[in-house]
C-alpha cells in the first residue's frame, strides 16, 4: 500500500510510524484507518522490526476524527446501505458498523511488536483512545490528551471502555470522559496515563531509547508471547487460566535454540544473539486464545 496520510520508515529494527496530516493536526480519515492498519501488518510480518514508535507530524498528535465535512465521517459512503436492516432499523452487528477506532485498537491487542506512543502534541477522541491498546506511552511537555467524546454528544470509542479504566482505574476514567477536558500532560502522568513527559526535542529520542534496548537485548519470540500473556491476561477469570499458558511457554520455550543462546551468553559475559523469528518459530500451542466474532 502506497501511504498518503501516514509517514513509515524502519532504521536499525523500530519502525516508525508518523501520522501525517498536519494541516488537519493528523486528524484521522478512513484512508489513515486503512494506512494504520497497513502499517501494522507490516510490523508484524517484518522480522526486522523489533519495536514500533508511533507519532505525529507538526504541533500535534492528532486532533481525533475530522469532522470537517461533519457528522458524515462516521460511516463511509459506500456502505451507508449495509448499515440498515429491510425494516430500517440499525443493522448492528453488520461488519461495517464497527468503528475505526476500534479496528485499529484491536489490531494493536493482537501485534506482536511491542508498541510506543510518543505524544507529541494534542491527542483528542481517537488520537487518545487508539494510544490506550499501546504498551507505553511518554508526552511532550507541549501534549495535551482528551477524550472529549461527551462533548461531542458521542461515545468514546476504540474499546476504550475496556483499556482506560485498567490503566487509570475506573474513576479517574469516568472523570475525564465526562467532563471531555484536555488532559495536561502532568496530570496524564501522575495518573499513570504516560510513563514519562519530555521536552519536546526530547519525547523521540526517549522512545528511541526505549524501542533501542528491546531490540538489542532481548528475544523476539519471547517478546511477542510475554506481550500476548500480558495483554490477554487482564481478561483472565483466574489465576489458573494464566498458569497454563505460563507453563506451556515455560515447557516450549525453555527447550529452543534463544533459550541455550540467552544462558550461554550469560554465562560468558557476552550480548546474546537470538536466532528464533517470530515468522517461523512461534510455539505450536500459540495462539492459545479464540477470538470473539463482532456480531
Amino acid at each position: 500500500m502506497d501511504y498518503r496520510t501516514i509517514g513509515y520508515a524502519v532504521e536499525a529494527g523500530i519502525a516508525t510510524v508518523t501520522l501525517s496530516r498536519p494541516e488537519k493536526l493528523n486528524a484521522f480519515s478512513y484512508a489513515m484507518i486503512d494506512e494504520v492498519l497497513d502499517a501494522l501488518d507490516r510490523i508484524d510480518a517484518d522480522d526486522d522490526v523489533r519495536a514500533a514508535i508511533f507519532t505525529g507530524a507538526g504541533r500535534a498528535f492528532s486532533a481525533g476524527t475530522d469532522i470537517s465535512d461533519g457528522t458524515a465521517v462516521f460511516t463511509r459512503d459506500d456502505e451507508r446501505d449495509a448499515l440498515r436492516n429491510p425494516d430500517g432499523s440499525f443493522a448492528y452487528g453488520a461488519e461495517a458498523a464497527r468503528d475505526g477506532g476500534g479496528l485499529i485498537a484491536l489490531r494493536l491487542f493482537r501485534c506482536l511488536k511491542p508498541v510506543i506512543a510518543a505524544i507529541n502534541g494534542p491527542a483528542v477522541g481517537i488520537g487518545a483512545t487508539i494510544t490506550l491498546a499501546m504498551d507505553i506511552r511518554l508526552a511532550s511537555e507541549e501534549a495535551g490528551i482528551g477524550f472529549v467524546f461527551a462533548r461531542r454528544g458521542i461515545v468514546p470509542e476504540a474499546a476504550s471502555a475496556y483499556f482506560l479504566p485498567r490503566i487509570v482505574g475506573i474513576s479517574q476514567a469516568l472523570d475525564w470522559c465526562y467532563s471531555g477536558k484536555l488532559v495536561p500532560a502532568g496530570e496524564a502522568r501522575a495518573a499513570g496515563l504516560v510513563k514519562a513527559v519530555h521536552a519536546p526535542d526530547e519525547l523521540l529520542p526517549a522512545a528511541r531509547a526505549i524501542a533501542r534496548e528491546i531490540a538489542d537485548r532481548t528475544a523476539p519470540v519471547a517478546i511477542a508471547l510475554i506481550r500476548q500473556m500480558l495483554w490477554r491476561g487482564l481478561g483472565y477469570d483466574h489465576p489458573m487460566e494464566a498458569h497454563r499458558v505460563d507453563s506451556r511457554g515455560i515447557l516450549a520455550r525453555g527447550c529452543s535454540a534463544d533459550v541455550a543462546e540467552g544462558v550461554a551468553a550469560f554465562l560468558e559475559k557476552r550480548p546474546a544473539r537470538f536466532a528464533d523469528r517470530v515468522s517461523t518459530d512461534m510455539p505450536d500451542f500459540f495462539p492459545w486464545w479464540s477470538e470473539p466474532s463482532y456480531r
